[in-house]
């Protein structure tokens, strides 16, 4: 059995420290507001919020990032679980023409040629149709787990002096901070939050070390500051980076150190029914990552993106690559005018030139993780991408382009009545994500497959509309 990992939080320490023990995790930021849940919660409590000892502060913390994360996740299973309409399936690979055009593979390091696009606009392509509930109730997917994924939250905070340390955010307090930890020692709280999305039963934790500082030099201060690893990590050093050489030894857990304690968390996975080693997913050899970002054209990728489970590429029968291991899937959403019910604009994401096809634009998405079926994780995709709330929108209907090993789903919705979206590019993958008028996205440079697909596409979401309205 394996038990996927659900990380809330962008801390690549976090991240590595998982990774390097056999994991590799989901990435969910949580988005809390951490100022106000300490204020709500010391509000709750009838108590000062600093009255909250720094062990309840990095255990609330801890706790309300992943809530948040494992509220998000329900909220995917729930829209999902609720798709209406038809599931059209489309193998344009079982056509002559496709047969005809696809002979030989193209090769993987073929320059000059686009090995990712699908464009079958020339081929008649064979399809069938099901109701989705029946597609739904038939697919695996998060809702059909027994136990996991168990998401993990996590929060740490530093004290020197009896005094709380955040992020430093700027280099003057960073140098002013790092002076007075110089020749000290100062304790590293870390809170620890696991939550099995399966029951939703949580288990908490936290970890706790002293950290004793040498006697570095005000030159290595400066220097130190100047490379911009203090300025974002509570206790303005990082063990595991060029922080550690002024580190003189540590009692006490140093993953904890590190922002996320691997025998504190093997513990409470064991307080959920799960096996240590049934949350690995990362063989010892897997020491190299590449995603589509390094294998693009356009330009180089932000430094921070990773792989997670269900990333990388298949190649295909149809002689491209295509990514997602578990195939890919998007979400497709339109605005309908209130009074004629009829579809005025559809979300459409500008992609980032580092991505396949840079510059177009399609739809948000991306590869199905590991344990979803297709209509959550484009659900899940659109949520991170583009701030598509899954509470506000209706799934209608899908469209899946079947290549055999590898499939894209298109997950068409509209808006649920009396709600609004306001999608936003919430990560870098993304230019502008933004409503587009109907008439207008053909005039856009849309991806390969979205200008072969679109007009099918636009008469069907009309269609759709107007059984939404009867």
């Amino acid at each position: 059995m394996s038990v996927s990992i659900i990380l809330a939080s962008q801390s690549m320490s976090r991240r590595n420290v998982l990774y390097s023990a056999g994991i590799s995790p989901t990435i969910r930021v949580s988005h809390v507001d951490e100022p106000e849940v300490l204020r709500s919660t010391a509000l709750e409590r009838g108590v000062a919020e600093e009255q909250l000892s720094i062990e309840d502060r990095v255990m609330i913390l801890a706790q309300a990032k992943a809530q948040a994360v494992f509220d998000a996740y329900r909220s995917v299973m729930n829209t999902a679980a609720s798709a209406q309409g038809d599931h059209i399936t489309a193998f344009p690979l079982e056509s002559q023409e496709a047969a005809d055009s696809t002979a030989q593979p193209v090769a993987e390091d073929a320059e000059n040629i686009d090995t990712t696009t699908r464009d079958f606009s020339a081929i008649e392509v064979p399809t069938s149709v099901q109701p989705l509930t029946d597609v739904q109730h038939n697919s695996a997917g998060l809702k059909s787990q027994k136990v996991g994924p168990l998401i993990i939250g996590c929060d740490s905070m530093f004290l020197i002096d009896g005094e709380v340390q955040g992020k430093p955010h700027i280099p003057e307090v960073a140098v002013e901070r790092l002076r007075r930890m110089r020749g000290n020692s100062g304790e590293l709280w870390t809170g620890h939050c696991v939550i099995d999305l399966a029951t939703g039963k949580s288990v908490q934790g936290s970890s706790h070390a002293v950290v004793k500082f040498g006697q570095y030099s005000d030159r290595d201060i400066e220097r130190y500051v100047a490379t911009g690893e203090p300025l974002e990590v509570a206790g303005n050093f990082t063990l595991e980076g060029l922080g550690g050489a002024f580190v003189d030894g540590i009692e006490g857990d140093p993953h904890g150190v590190m922002g996320i304690s691997l025998p504190l968390l093997r513990t409470l996975v064991a307080q959920l029914g799960v096996d240590w080693t049934d949350v690995w997913n990362v063989l010892p050899e897997a020491t190299t990552e590449k995603g589509p970002e390094q294998l693009a054209k356009e330009s180089d990728p932000p430094q921070e993106n990773v792989m997670q489970p269900g990333d990388g590429w298949v190649q295909c029968a149809c002689g491209r690559r295509h990514w997602g291991l578990n195939g890919a899937a998007g979400v497709l959403l339109a605005r309908t005018d209130e009074h004629s019910g009829e579809v005025t604009h559809v979300v459409m994401q500008h992609r980032a030139m580092w991505s396949a096809e840079g510059g177009t634009w399609g739809i948000p998405g991306g590869a199905i993780a590991d344990g979803e079926n297709a209509i959550e994780g484009a659900l899940r995709e659109s949520s991170e991408e583009a701030g598509i709330d899954p509470e506000d929108i209706e799934v209608v209907g899908t469209y899946c382009e079947d290549h055999g090993p590898w499939r894209y789903t298109t997950v068409f919705a509209l808006e649920k009545p009396g709600h609004k979206v306001h999608p936003q590019a919430n990560d870098d993958e993304s230019m502008e994500v933004a409503w587009i008028p109907l008439q207008e996205v053909p005039h856009r440079k849309l991806l390969t497959a979205m200008r072969t697909d679109w007009s099918r596409f636009a008469q069907r979401l009309n269609d759709l509309a107007a059984q939404y309205r009867s």
